[in-house]
């Protein structure tokens, strides 16, 4: 033993207190010969002598007596750390790093952290911008904890879990609206299209819907932000195609027509993780929130 055992140094303060090794090996339910070698074993680590035994039971010696005054600061110190640690189990908190696309960060988090920060008020998330394969390869750096990232994805030792379908729509400026008769791939594909920069998740997604078309589509803009697309199809510069969340919100879609697609057109929003990553109480209530927008 390289270190002080502390079930043997309670037991030793039990038996003091008790008077007896017997009494105390009936209060912890273990047998006498149990109690007296775990005190063998104390007095060995100590290299003292902690009992002496007298006609009425046993008392500490002054070595014990020492001891014993350590002891309860000992327990004190001991009960302290385990209440400071169980607070971590019934309050939820710490901090945790988050990647996800611009559009994402921009109308779907703000109102989920705003709950999370109602349900948890300890708990941080820091959130950093991405694209899909950035994100993907920061989380296996373990660079962050979890990434909100569009399907498919995946990467070596990683948990995907799909949390939420998404509806891609179609809009334009209330003054342009009349000029589309329809909204399929082979119509669309005459007109000019605002679009997210080529490489995004987001621009796979739309290029693989025209080309289920039979159709290849070249862009006259190609912008990163969702909100430069938007302010460019109210100009009535082009139509665009772009996430419904980022047309959610009356303010979001003013001087526009938002429409569907036809065919439909979704996308799969999925939280990845390292599968050696712990889910702690924090990193559930995100995925549930996600869950259930």
């Amino acid at each position: 033993m390289t270190t002080l055992n502390l079930v043997h140094l309670a037991t030793f303060r039990l038996a003091i207190r008790r008077g007896s090794f017997s009494a105390a090996a009936d209060a912890l339910g273990i047998s006498q010969p149990a109690v007296s070698l775990q005190i063998r074993q104390l007095e060995q680590f100590l290299q003292t002598r902690l009992v002496e035994r007298t006609g009425r039971g046993i008392n500490a010696t002054a070595a014990g007596q020492a001891l014993l005054a350590h002891g309860e600061r000992i327990e004190q110190a001991v009960d302290e750390a385990i209440r400071s640690v169980s607070a971590f189990s019934h309050e939820v908190c710490g901090t945790i790093t988050l990647g996800t696309g611009a559009t994402a960060c921009i109308h779907l988090l703000p109102p989920l952290l705003q709950r999370l920060r109602g349900d948890y008020p300890l708990f941080r998330v820091a959130v950093t911008t991405g694209n899909t394969l950035d994100i993907v390869r920061a989380v296996e750096e373990n660079r962050l904890d979890m990434g909100l990232v569009t399907l498919p994805a995946g990467g070596r030792a990683l948990d995907v879990t799909p949390v939420m379908d998404e509806e891609f729509v179609f809009i334009a400026s209330l003054a342009q609206q009349e000029a589309f008769s329809g909204l399929t791939p082979e119509v669309l594909q005459t007109q000019p299209l605002i679009a997210f920069e080529s490489g995004s998740g987001t621009r796979t997604l739309i290029d693989a819907w025209f080309e289920a078309g039979g159709f290849t589509i070249v862009p006259v803009m190609q912008l990163g932000s969702i909100e430069a697309i938007k302010r460019m199809v109210r100009a009535g510069l082009g139509y665009s195609i772009v996430p419904r969340m980022a047309v959610k919100q009356a303010s979001d879609r003013e001087g526009l027509d938002v429409q569907s697609l036809t065919p439909v057109l979704q996308r799969r929003l999925a939280v990845v993780m390292r599968q050696d990553r712990v889910l702690s109480k924090g990193i559930a209530g995100v995925i549930r929130m996600l869950h259930d927008q």
